[in-house]
């Protein structure tokens, strides 16, 4: 299944049961993140697994352990003022890449919590982004 086509079915499961979704993400926190293509202008969505920390949440531009980042990571780069959905809430956030011992701490912590995610660093020679959103 091509990726649009997977992250529209999960789209609509999300949107379809108050933000709760089956496998693969089934009983991890998902949220869906809308940003503005940074070259095309274009609005896109993309549900991704999340850290909450208080009222701060946590995302990572893994790419399964892709060579590069993930398009809405050069998006939300770009233009990080966007809105996000939580279960049935839309709030705004701002966006910012957290980097250095800080994003070390949060992304073991992720690990730790979905051993994916230390699967998906072990897959790349790059530093996986993680982006701190912070609702406004």
């Amino acid at each position: 299944m091509a990726t649009n086509d997977f992250n529209n079915k999960v789209i609509a499961e999300f949107r379809a049961n108050e933000g709760k979704v089956g496998s693969p993400f089934e009983g991890r926190p998902v949220l869906l993140l809308t940003t503005q293509g940074a070259r095309t202008g274009q609005t896109r969505v993309n549900p991704l697994v999340y850290l909450a920390d208080g009222d701060r949440m946590y995302v990572f531009a893994s790419k399964a352990g892709g060579l590069t980042s993930p398009d809405w990571y050069h998006n939300l780069v770009a233009n990080p003022d966007v809105p996000v959905e939580i279960g049935t809430d839309t709030v705004q956030i701002k966006a910012t890449v957290v980097t250095g011992p800080d994003r070390d701490t949060v992304y073991a912590t992720q690990a730790a919590a979905n051993p994916v995610f230390a699967e998906y660093a072990a897959k790349t020679t790059r530093t996986i982004p993680v982006v701190a959103l912070d609702r406004k």
